[in-house]
């Protein structure tokens, strides 16, 4: 065997530690972690129509979980929600996947399509990105109780007992992120939409190698 050949064999190696010795201290790409799969649902939105975790898979969704008849004790989370609709192109290029909002109500008695659009129009919710939407008591149940993990109780006064809760889903409908019990940080938010988003621009070819590196290193962004 060649001289050549042989500095050739011992490099090859002796490279792909350094690359990972690099990759794992200056952390080149951040990415999100994946958590879990999403819980799947059919809910009815506030034109009526039917919303399914399947008609939103290929996009970057953000959830919340909430009522009309919150009054104050929601309004942070709804203004939340507004600002990250209306700031959306700060993190998103172009051809970047589509980024939509979904609030979940957990009152389907008085939470009608009708009441629901009454809302959506009040808070400024563009029904091209930000739905809000409800369903039968037991598939509520379900899908925020044992899917997202939500605690919530109907109270003496008519109204329920729930915390602030934030979910961000990826276009596999793997859950990335979640915030729960207070308002998150409307830069932290942002700045995670824009990192799952552009991951899922770099699904293909080389660059999804480096992202794979990246969540096997745990190269996760500090909160």
């Amino acid at each position: 065997m060649s001289r050549k050949r042989i500095y050739a064999l011992v490099s090859v190696p002796a490279l792909i530690g350094l690359a990972i010795v690099v990759f794992v201290i200056f952390q080149p790409i951040r990415v999100l972690p994946r958590l879990t799969l999403a819980p799947g649902y059919m809910l009815i939105d506030q034109d009526g129509e039917r919303l399914t975790s399947e008609e939103l898979r290929g996009k970057v969704v953000l959830y919340t979980i909430g009522y009309t008849g919150c009054g104050e004790r929601c309004e942070a989370s709804v203004d939340l929600m507004r600002e990250v609709q209306d700031r959306l192109d700060e993190v998103l290029e172009p051809d970047d996947v589509e980024v939509k909002l979904v609030t979940i109500s957990i009152d389907p008695k008085r939470d009608t399509p009708e009441v629901l659009r009454a809302a959506a129009a009040e808070i400024g919710a563009d029904p091209e990105v930000w739905r809000l939407a409800t369903a039968e008591h037991d598939a509520l149940k379900a899908l925020v109780g044992a899917g997202f993990r939500v605690y919530y109780q109907e109270d003496d006064e008519g109204g329920f007992r729930l915390d602030p809760n934030f979910f961000l889903v990826d276009g596999w409908g793997i859950l990335r992120g979640e915030y729960r019990y207070r308002i998150p940080e409307i830069r932290r938010l942002l700045r995670d939409i824009g990192l799952v988003a552009k991951e899922a621009r770099a699904a293909t070819g080389v660059a999804r190698l480096a992202y794979e590196a990246a969540h096997l290193f745990a190269c996760y962004p500090t909160r």
